[in-house]
């Protein structure tokens, strides 16, 4: 095992990768185990990498996603108050 990969199987550092250097990674792991000539060593050590960096992407797009539910429902709960705000800034008493 390289120096490189060893530094890219610790798991602390995982943690800093942004989600295109996770994909970039998994991709390359993937290529690596579907090209053959491996021992079953590296063979298993890619895969579990690949695994790790799987669910790392997975953990990324969730929190990206949530990140956007939740910036979608601040946003449609913002919008359900502007026609009120409207309304009251207009001072005409009128109702709906």
């Amino acid at each position: 095992m390289t120096n490189t990969e060893k530094n890219s199987d610790d798991g602390g550092a995982s943690r800093s990768r942004t989600f295109e250097t996770s994909l970039q990674e998994l991709e390359a792991s993937v290529r690596r185990l579907e090209e053959g000539n491996l021992t079953l060593d590296e063979a298993t050590r890619l895969f579990e990498k690949g695994m790790r960096l799987a669910s790392r992407c997975n953990e990324l797009l969730s929190a990206a996603e949530l990140k956007v539910s939740r910036l979608k429902s601040g946003f449609s709960d913002q919008m359900s108050l502007v026609p009120e705000d409207l309304q009251a800034d207009r001072g005409d008493g009128s109702a709906d």
